[in-house]
């Protein structure tokens, strides 16, 4: 057995062997694979999983990931047997509003660069002939989907691992760590103990048992997922017997009856999750027990007797199931159900994967939650995060930091993962919130919130106010624009009317959902100018806009930093991943605390701001005393108040923060000094379209870790001249080309309000230029807006282009940016 290891990646499934495999393509390969299973058939999903690849998804990481990975496994092969069966894919809609999704789905494959077209009902027939196309509107085909053969694929990179250098060691059980100093100092396993570099667990469903051992915490849920495999029928005419191919004909997806159906020669396997949820507690997980092993997952069924990872076959759960699989393919009344399975996997609080370093172990990293689809692109990414410091994707949305310590719970990710589990092929629409668990996070405000009718979405378990009923007299009198069904799924003509009233009077936002954190002590400077891209090196008293970088030079996030004393300061941040990026920065000089459950906040924005806040104010906030970009610490009436003079809406006004104590008083306070002004609650919707025509960009939603400053209008921010930063390098050698691309603003000439992810063409072409990120409708501006990403030589203002919503193509023109009060002029008085 090896002793040491620069880096330890425990499972061998395909995610371990595929990160391994990158691994060694890029020059690492003292790297050791373990596994308590047999290679490379080792138990887990990847041993059990039908491996059906559909790459179109809402999320542009995951469709990415997906692409890749079928590039990958098209490209491997082991022993002369393929890796991947590129049959295509479909997606059947039996109902008007899968069609709906069918059609906006198209839109995401054509964003996201992935072949697609809708066909009709008889289109479908002629490539599944066994369905009934009487019972659907049509489907979305997309020929470069198809069946990986995931234990074949990892031995097949484990094989040209290994050639280059990688070890990888079957029947060999983690049993513990030894950590000292925060770090992994060496791994014992059943064969002996192996010191380490960096360890990397792919374990799957026995992930969390491998994270508790060294004391880290991995917030998944082990939950069962139901799959037959009928006998052989005469339907389908390629065999086993005569050697035909594994599978000739698409996958077939009937998202309405939450199923999915796929040949297996001369049978057909069939998954659902129509079926109640079955959690596992991964404590009572048995260690790996597979019959045999070799490179065949049995997706045919069989081999998957034995495995821990695989429970008995459920048929009272799969009655309706299969009721509904005989109407869409009529030809399995004559068949019977042969055997099936209750195959784990894992599922999550947002179904996404939990990727990268851990919070606990500086060397302790992650990859769990993926599915077979998105596997080698997963195993490339972790390879690059690993070698190179920063993924090429941007993988914000599966950082394991993403979440926050209450998402940790085990109620919080059981009740979470298993809605999740529910809506796996549900129609969830981008701003549709969780029904549990909540209210979870309130803000001091939140009873006076109920109290005017506020109604009430969620993020990152906070209760945010979208509108508030009591200001629906702000409606009468005024021309409101309303989305179509799908854009205007939430929203109400008092959005419009508070964005309008908050640029003529004056409104209270609650903005508390903003993470914050202080950074103090004799070294916070200098992280902070190591890590962003603005000069802060000002006096007390300054708030700058800035970035943080990732080493390649891409935007890791936007943050604004205001100085508050020589050694203290409040950095307003993206959320928990941005603070833990600030600590895993900073050393004993400095102290980072996230200060954002300790306090609150109200942006007090609008005409009349002034007028509210310098009666109850006890230093002078005048133009001249109190200028843009400036904090102070202050009184409002009783309350001690940090405020700071910036607006996120493009307004006069503040962000006032106070301690959570204090948060009723502050927002009674303003209240009732601002009668005489016409002062009102204003939720995010009004913010959101606003913050849009202002031309504020969001980080995570208009530009990534893929993009730059120059690229996302943001050079601005960027003083290479202060000195050295993160990434300040690598922006530079990018400044020595052209600019390839940009973001610019759109409208949308026939007035469609769009939902943002939608393709963009420059003419009458298939070939996408791009697509859009925010969108929505800019009331103060009278036109419908949205913000895209095309190709530089098209972000002249007045360049006609095409956007492609619900599979239907609007004019849109760029318009310089921003479109309402491009000098500041308002925020400035």
């Amino acid at each position: 057995m090896d002793t040491s290891a620069r880096i330890m990646i425990v499972g061998a499934g395909v995610v371990g062997c595929s990160t391994a495999y990158h691994l060694a393509r890029a020059g690492v390969t003292d790297v050791l694979v373990v596994d308590q299973g047999p290679l490379f058939a080792t138990g887990g999903s990847s041993s059990h999983a039908p491996g059906l690849v559909f790459q179109t998804n809402a999320s542009e990481l995951l469709t990415k990931l997906a692409a890749y990975t079928v590039e990958r496994f098209s490209a491997e092969e082991l022993d002369g047997r393929r890796c991947f069966h590129q049959v295509g894919g479909i997606e059947v809609a039996a109902t008007e509003a899968r069609w709906d999704d069918l059609e906006r789905k198209r839109g995401l494959a054509a964003a996201w660069g992935v072949p697609a077209e809708l066909i009709g009902p008889n289109e479908v027939h002629d490539r599944i002939p066994q369905l009934d196309p009487s019972r659907i509107h049509g489907g979305l085909y997309v020929p470069t989907d198809g069946i990986a053969k995931p234990v074949r694929a990892a031995e097949a990179m484990a094989r040209e691992a290994t050639r280059r250098g990688v070890r990888f060691r079957g029947n060999t059980e983690v049993i513990g760590f030894d950590v000292t100093g925060g770090r992994v100092r060496a791994v014992r396993t059943t064969d002996g103990s192996v010191e380490v570099e960096t360890v990397l667990c792919c374990a799957g469903i026995w992930g969390p048992k491998i994270g508790s051992l060294a004391g880290v915490s991995i917030p998944v849920q082990p939950v069962a997922h139901q799959y037959a495999v009928t006998g052989p029928t005469a339907d389908l005419g390629a065999s086993k017997a005569a050697g035909g191919d594994e599978v000739t004909q698409p996958l077939l997806r009937h998202q309405d009856c939450s199923m999915y159906f796929r040949q297996i020669h001369d049978r057909w396997g069939i998954g659902s999750y129509q079926h109640r949820v079955l959690p596992v507690q991964a404590a009572d997980l048995a260690p790996s027990a597979p019959r045999g092993g070799g490179a065949e997952a049995p997706s045919d069924g069989g081999a998957w007797k034995g495995m821990s990872s695989v429970h008995p076959f459920t048929p009272q759960d799969f009655k309706q199931p299969w009721d509904d699989a005989c109407e869409l393919l009529p030809a399995l009344g004559r068949a019977e159900i042969a055997e099936g399975m209750n195959g784990l996997m894992l599922f999550t609080a947002d179904g996404m994967p939990v990727l990268g370093p851990s919070r606990e172990i500086d060397n302790f990293w992650v990859a769990e939650a993926v599915w077979i689809t998105h596997s080698a692109g997963v195993g490339r990414a972790m390879s690059e995060w690993l070698t190179e410091g920063s993924p090429r994707l941007d993988l914000r949305a599966a950082d394991l930091r993403r979440f926050e310590e209450f998402a940790h719970s085990s109620s919080y990710v059981a009740e979470r993962s298993a809605q999740s589990f529910r809506e796996v092929y549900d129609v969830i629409h981008p701003q549709q919130p969780p029904a549990r668990p909540r209210p979870l996070r309130t803000t001091p405000f939140h009873e006076r919130e109920e109290q005017l009718g506020a109604v009430f979405l969620e993020a990152n378990g906070w209760e945010r106010p979208h509108w508030y009923d009591c200001n629906e007299h702000l409606v009468a009198g005024r021309e409101i624009v309303a989305p179509g069904e799908w854009a205007g799924r939430y929203f109400s003509p008092i959005v419009a009317a508070e964005h309008l009233a908050a640029r003529e009077r004056v409104a209270m936002f609650d903005m508390t959902s903003l993470a914050r954190a202080e950074v103090s002590g004799r070294g916070a400077l200098e992280l902070l100018q190591r890590l962003t891209t603005n000069q802060l090196d000002r006096k007390p008293g300054y708030v700058t806009y800035t970035l943080m970088l990732e080493h390649t030079g891409g935007i890791r996030a936007d943050i604004t930093v205001a100085r508050l004393s020589e050694t203290e300061f409040q950095v307003g941040c993206n959320g928990p991943r941005d603070i833990a990026w600030l600590r895993r920065h900073a050393d004993e000089t400095t102290a980072v605390r996230d200060i954002t459950g300790g306090t609150c906040c109200i942006g007090l924005w609008g005409p009349k701001a002034r007028d509210v806040l310098a009666p109850l104010a006890d230093e002078d906030v005048s133009h001249e005393a109190f200028r843009f970009f400036r904090a102070k610490r202050l009184h409002v009436g009783e309350v001690p108040v940090t405020a700071l003079r910036l607006s996120y809406v493009g307004e006069l006004g503040w962000e006032l923060y106070t301690s959570a104590e204090f948060g009723r008083r502050l927002w009674d306070l303003l209240a009732a000094q601002g009668t005489e002004h016409g002062i009102f609650p204003a939720g995010r919707g009004a913010f959101n379209g606003m913050r849009l025509e202002k031309g504020y960009r969001a980080w995570g939603g208009d530009m990534s870790s893929e993009h730059d400053p120059d690229e996302a209008g943001l050079a601005f921010a960027v003083k290479p001249d202060k000195g050295d930063f993160v990434g300040r390098d690598a922006l530079l050698r990018r400044r020595e080309q052209p600019v390839r691309r940009r973001l610019c603003c759109l409208r949308i000439d026939d007035g469609t309000v769009l939902m943002g992810s939608e393709p963009v063409f420059a003419g009458s072409g298939r070939t996408t230029a791009g697509f859009t990120t925010s969108a929505g409708y800019g009331h103060s501006a009278g036109a419908s807006l949205a913000y895209a990403w095309i190709p530089a030589e098209l972000a002249e203002p007045g360049t006609e282009l095409r956007v492609s919503y619900f599979d239907r193509r609007h004019p849109a023109t760029v318009v310089a940016d921003p479109v309402f009060d491009p000098d500041m002029s308002r925020m400035r008085c």
